[in-house]
């Protein structure tokens, strides 16, 4: 498949709103209302008057066309087979009334690779913003489907407030580090997701403290994982599994190229400073993991300019023993 970009230079592509979708039925909602009690549950009444007042309509966005991806392709060199699926996706959705129906995505590698910000390019791609999960600091079960409203403090979940919350019928949910969800005997973490990825049954989704069904069929799942080992087989069989691998040498110092370029055009002060980095320093932090690379230059651009320089040397760069403030990941 030939490569092109999701983004392109000027201005940044954006799919344009196919059509509006309920999210909710407001009669069903109505009826909930209804049979409140007194004050009781008033968190429960705010949040019934709260979607009356928004009312059930998202929008929906959808392609007229296949956008040109080649600078995606170009910046996460070693997500290409994810891009190629997106990429058909998006294809399929072009020229007819449907949206964009996303097969829920595992992208699977080591820490530090990116994965997260794949997630992040492809949310800011749609423009229907992005919801991330940390399921590795999860304090509650409940975090995707919300709590019962018989529990003190309890409240919706994350994909209610996506849909009743947001303004799109189809954003995209990041559910990070799945398999560090750890489940309990009381509750399993991950048990809504059994129903969230089957697009069938997501049609109407319960959230629990809620109790009325949302259609969260259109949502665009992503999660990431280092071993998939620790996910259940029933989950993994709902998604298309991509291995992420490391980005090549030469591909990691085109990633860190880039990404000077990004830092540099999106503040201000990136006036003060070269449009094109070094080659010793791109060489350098080809050897980092591209999560490491931004901290890198940050630090980086600091020191050059406390040194009143427009050119960021490698005695800049974070290194231990050097000169300058160590962060401990370049030797």
């Amino acid at each position: 498949m030939a490569s092109g970009s999701l983004v392109p230079q000027s201005p940044p592509f954006r799919l344009p709103v196919a059509q509006m979708r309920q999210v909710f039925q407001t009669q069903e909602v109505e009826r909930k209302l209804a049979k409140l009690q007194g004050n009781e549950q008033d968190n429960l009444r705010t949040t019934y008057q709260r979607m009356l007042e928004r009312g059930p309509e998202r929008f929906q966005v959808k392609p007229s066309g296949v956008p040109d991806m080649s600078e995606l392709y170009q910046s996460l060199p070693n997500f290409t087979e994810v891009l190629d699926d997106v990429k058909r996706h998006v294809a399929l959705a072009q020229d007819c009334t449907d949206g964009i129906e996303v097969t829920p995505i595992l992208l699977l590698g080591q820490p530090g690779i990116g994965k997260t910000h794949f997630a992040k390019k492809l949310a800011d791609l749609l423009g229907t913003g992005m919801t991330l999960v940390p399921m590795s600091s999860m304090t509650a079960g409940w975090l995707l489907s919300g709590a019962s409203s018989q529990w003190k403090g309890a409240k919706p979940g994350k994909v209610f407030e996506a849909l009743v919350d947001g303004e799109y019928a189809n954003p995209v949910i990041v559910v990070d580090e799945i398999d560090k969800a750890a489940a309990d005997a009381q509750y399993d973490p991950l048990g809504a997701l059994y129903s969230l990825l089957e697009h069938d049954t997501a049609k109407a989704f319960t959230d629990e403290f809620a109790e009325v069904a949302v259609d969260a069929s259109q949502v665009i799942w992503i999660t990431t994982a280092n071993d998939e080992r620790c996910i259940p087989e029933p989950i993994l069989n709902r998604m298309n599994v991509f291995e992420v691998q490391p980005p090549s040498p030469e591909a990691a110092r085109q990633i860190a190229r880039n990404l000077y370029k990004s830092i540099r055009s999106e503040h201000g002060w990136g006036e003060h400073f070269a449009p094109e980095p070094l080659d010793d320093v791109l060489d350098i932090l080809s050897e980092c993991a591209p999560r490491d690379m931004r901290r890198a230059w940050m630090t980086g651009f600091g020191n050059a300019r406390l040194d009143r320089s427009d050119t960021v040397r490698a005695i800049d760069l974070p290194r231990a023993g050097g000169k300058k403030a160590s962060m401990g990941f370049l030797q």
